[in-house]
């Protein structure tokens, strides 16, 4: 494989054994537990042993987890843990002029203004963003989440006796996966953009190459955007300027927002990065993939295909179409590579 991914890292978590055969990764948003469990085949191919959403009523969640995670056989377990996007903050800043091991240091003091809540309450971890390969861009990607949310989620883990080892991030992980199929298709160095619907009103946009990460953005929507109608929308160039005094959900057609959205990030990726053409665009949106892949196709003008990862992930078939959507991410963490320094 390229190089490997760097995550919001936890060093004190961290056990560098390698990767292992088997792995579970695990999600907690405070309401809901996404798992995946896997067993490694190939570099990039993993069986899918099961996977499920745990939504525990009354009592206390983590001793609920604990007893399902029993029954289920998963409890006492090594895990990877991934925060979704509503758990941290990704900033971009210009690179401090530090030593690496002042990194984190100093893009602390930097974004200080940037984040909403105190640093102190704060646990960071920064990645280059892009390829040097290509050309350095002097920023950094710094990830926030609260301290709060990470304590949650060990507090979480604890009481299942599960070990966490490492805590990555949905932006990564969908990084990991866009960059697989890429490179199976041979286009591993060409620029390529992945939407993934996180939830019902917002969508993830990434943008790779080199298996790196260059660009990333949420989308809002509105409420019920993946349960509306779709209809025929406008061209993105004569709903712009009605979009940008139209609330998110509040649009004629709600496919508008995400359209004029996404144009707007591809137009700054030209302007940005004018090297590396985009050769494709993925989409995920469970049951509704192929609606929105040809929306996208016909409104931008661009080569617009899903996000199938089905021939890399066997077994990762059946469940509620919500509990897929959940547990689709975490198998971006499967393909987390150790060791790569910031």
């Amino acid at each position: 494989m390229g190089a490997a991914p760097v995550a919001l890292i936890l060093p004190r978590f961290l056990t560098r054994r390698g990767r292992q055969v088997e792995q579970l990764v695990l999600a907690w948003d405070g309401q809901a537990l996404a798992y995946v469990q896997a067993r490694q085949d190939t570099d990039d191919r993993y069986r899918v042993q099961r996977f499920g959403v745990l939504r525990p009523e009354g009592g206390k969640p983590g001793d609920e987890l604990a007893r399902q995670l029993t029954t289920l056989g998963l409890r006492g377990k090594a895990v990877r843990a991934m925060l979704r996007p509503a758990q941290y903050q990704m900033l971009q800043i210009d690179a401090p002029a530090v030593p690496p091991e002042e990194l984190r240091k100093a893009a602390r003091w930097q974004i200080r203004e940037m984040v909403n809540m105190h640093v102190d309450d704060l646990t960071l971890d920064v990645l280059k963003v892009g390829d040097d390969k290509v050309r350095a861009s002097g920023s950094v990607f710094v990830v926030a989440a609260a301290n709060a949310v990470i304590r949650d989620l060990m507090q979480t883990a604890q009481a299942a006796r599960c070990d966490v080892e490492v805590i990555d991030i949905q932006d990564l992980a969908q990084r990991n996966l866009q960059s697989a199929l890429a490179r199976r298709t041979g286009g591993a160095e060409r620029a390529h953009a992945a939407i993934v619907m996180v939830d019902d009103s917002q969508a993830l946009l990434t943008i790779c190459a080199n298996e790196e990460l260059f660009y990333t953005r949420r989308i809002d929507l509105g409420t019920g955007f993946m349960q509306a109608a779709w209809g025929q929308t406008l061209a993105a160039a004569n709903v712009e300027a009605d979009l940008a005094l139209t609330p998110p959900g509040q649009e004629t057609d709600p496919a508008q927002r995400l359209v004029v959205e996404t144009q707007r990030s591809l137009d700054l990726w030209d302007r940005t990065w004018p090297m590396l053409a985009l050769d494709r665009i993925g989409v995920q949106a469970g049951s509704r993939t192929a609606e929105l892949a040809a929306l996208l196709a016909r409104e931008l003008g661009q080569a617009v295909t899903a996000l199938d990862v089905s021939a890399q992930f066997p077994g990762f078939e059946g469940g509620s179409e919500a509990d897929r959507l959940l547990c689709w991410p975490l198998l971006g963490v499967l393909l987390r590579v150790e060791g790569r320094k910031l």
